[in-house]
């Protein structure tokens, strides 16, 4: 059987470098506030109110389960997946602002589950000696915070040095060379992040969303296309390996303990938790956030909670008491149903709430009337920046210093830092300011430019 080790250290880091490097920026920026609310207050609130749940009904029926067992169930559990919705989402062309949601919550998720699982399934001592639940919640909240944070530099760093060796060199002009760059730089940012105890899936995911947004910008079209096509093909390819190994290793795993009545209750939990951030969570949002996210919304983003291969590496890594074994039992068969159920039946979901797709997917603000004797529209949104709500507070306090700043440094777009920075800073602009991007400001006059000049100049003065 695969062990934890190769899961963790060889199978999820490409599926999770594949989400943030295939984002799909436009509206999941417009779309951030949200979409961090869900991952970080969502996914935390689940995992706690997961554990609660499970805490009351076990005490209740006699089940020998401690609080930190459960907990950790519901940390790990507390992971969706993304990859049955969105195959269906993306084949039906849903709503772009719902897509974005669930894409977004499920693709980030992972992290934040990873962090609490391991602090809670690392804090038996602590627990112990700790006089006080007070101090518990905040030395947790600050483990939480250094290790995510640290975790997301050091990923983000290493995504911008990429971007910078590809743009201050000739790299470009060996395709292979690059790609391979390209990929055992973004495998670095994991096992760095490992050796140095912090979480290498959240480096590795914002590796790759740093990667997509400068780096890919410097690569040739040979490797656009090359490292493109390669992480979508291994995230596929691995997620149905994961899942035809869920499948069998609950028929043929020697370390499984199988207790119904904590499968059932752990059913009603998940539903109940999701339940319980989603539809709170969503008021508040609504109060500041336009356009509001509808009650069809909602619904879907509570059905659309499956869990995957995040939740069963997660189990699999501890299985040495019984009690860790009925978990990794109980999590490979939630895996199991809500992918069948809940993946088998999103279209029908989709049907009932009245949620927009395909060529049925005509805003108002197309300003597109449907004909039943025309030819049927084509889907389109209003272009970045054509919706006033197209960038949310978190995007628009970073856009200036994205584009003055930032991209200038690791790519080749314009302005480059010469003209973006002070004067002062000028010496430091000519070191990171590549021949490409100085050569879109070369003066260019063609030979009638002094004719056109003395002409004009009086109509100037």
């Amino acid at each position: 059987m695969v062990s934890f080790q190769v899961f963790f250290n060889l199978i999820l880091p490409p599926i999770i470098f594949n989400a943030g490097y295939s984002l799909k920026k436009r509206h999941f920026f417009r779309n951030i506030g949200s979409i961090l609310a869900f991952v970080f207050i969502g996914t935390t609130v689940s995992a706690l109110a997961t554990g609660f749940l499970m805490l009351i009904l076990t005490k209740t029926f006699g089940m020998g389960f401690s609080m930190q067992e459960l907990f950790f169930f519901g940390s790990l559990i507390s992971a969706t997946d993304p990859v049955t919705v969105i195959s269906i989402f993306t084949e039906l062309r849903v709503e772009a602002d719902l897509f974005a949601l669930v894409f977004g919550e499920s693709a980030l998720n992972d992290a934040v589950a990873i962090v609490l699982s391991n602090i809670i399934d690392g804090s038996s001592e602590f627990l112990a000696s700790s006089p006080s639940v007070y101090a518990i919640v905040i030395s947790t909240v600050k483990q939480f915070l250094y290790v995510f944070i640290c975790s997301l530099l050091l990923g983000c760093s290493i995504g911008c040095l990429n971007a910078l060796l590809t743009k201050m060199t000739s790299i470009h002009e060996h395709p292979l060379l690059e790609c391979s760059l390209f990929v055992l730089l973004s495998y670095v940012s994991f096992l760095l992040s490992e050796v140095l105890g912090f979480t290498g899936i959240v480096s590795v995911l914002f590796c790759g969303i740093t990667q997509a947004h400068y780096t890919m910008n410097n690569l040739s079209q040979e490797s656009k296309m090359t490292t493109k096509q390669f992480f979508h093909m291994i995230s596929f390819v691995l997620e149905s390996f994961i899942f035809c190994y869920i499948g069998v290793s609950i028929f043929v795993a020697n370390n499984q303990k199988w207790n119904y009545f904590f499968l059932l209750f752990s059913l009603i939990s998940i539903v109940a938790a999701r339940a319980l951030f989603i539809y709170p969570l969503c008021s508040l949002l609504n109060i500041r956030r336009q356009p509001p996210i509808p009650p069809r919304y909602q619904h879907m983003l509570l059905f659309a909670g499956l869990r995957g291969a995040m939740a069963f590496a997660l189990a699999a890594r501890n299985t040495s008491s019984e009690n860790r074994q009925v978990i990794y039992a109980t999590t490979a068969a939630i895996v199991l149903i809500t992918v069948i159920m809940n993946g088998g039946l999103t279209c029908t979901v989709i049907d009932i709430l009245g949620i927009k797709h395909g060529s049925g997917l005509v805003t108002e603000r197309d300003g597109v009337d449907p004909s039943p004797t025309g030819p049927i529209p084509t889907p389109s949104l209003a272009p970045s920046g054509g919706n006033p709500f197209d960038k949310s507070f978190l995007p628009r306090k970073w856009y200036n210093f994205d584009a003055n700043f930032m991209k200038p440094l690791l790519t080749h777009a314009t302005p480059s830092l010469e003209q973006t920075l002070p004067p002062f800073c000028l010496p430091l602009a000519r070191v990171f300011t590549s021949n490409r991007q100085r050569a879109c400001f070369l003066p260019h006059r063609p030979e009638s430019d002094d004719n056109l000049l003395v002409e004009t100049s009086p109509a100037i003065v």
